[in-house]
């Protein structure tokens, strides 16, 4: 698959339609159900904090998503205009003390979910594969 790119604003409603593109690209990979729904949970978290904590829900700025199938992975990167963060930082939500905090839990299920997982150096950019088969 050719690299595609997807220009979206800081809109919740924007979204659902990410990981729909995604998924429409994907149906002739045989991906399955399961994996579907893992990517599908992983593209919308990671869009949601790009709008929400990355662009402050500006919707003058714009969240960039670029995503191509190479070697038997999706690729995926999420980058968003705001200052980033240090996902260093971000508490385990399965550690007793953070329970029941109300952030770092999509962070978490990201990195268990896909197969690779990197930010850039400023944090407003994620990069995630997942093997697909074919």
């Amino acid at each position: 698959m050719e690299k595609k790119d997807i220009r979206l604003k800081s809109d919740s409603g924007s979204i659902r339609e990410s990981s729909s593109r995604i998924l429409k690209d994907l149906e002739n990979y045989n991906i399955g159900d399961k994996a579907a729904f893992e990517i599908k949970l992983c593209v919308e978290e990671a869009v949601r904090n790009a709008i929400v904590h990355g662009n402050k829900s500006d919707s003058k700025r714009l969240v960039r998503i670029i995503y191509w199938v190479e070697e038997g992975a999706l690729n995926i990167e999420i980058e968003d205009e705001g200052s980033g963060f240090d996902h260093r930082s971000v508490k385990d939500p399965t550690k007793e003390e953070n329970l029941l905090r109300n952030s770092g839990r999509g962070v978490y299920l990201i990195k268990k979910l896909m197969d690779k997982v990197e930010y850039n150096e400023k944090g407003n950019k994620i990069s995630m594969s997942k093997k697909i088969r074919r």
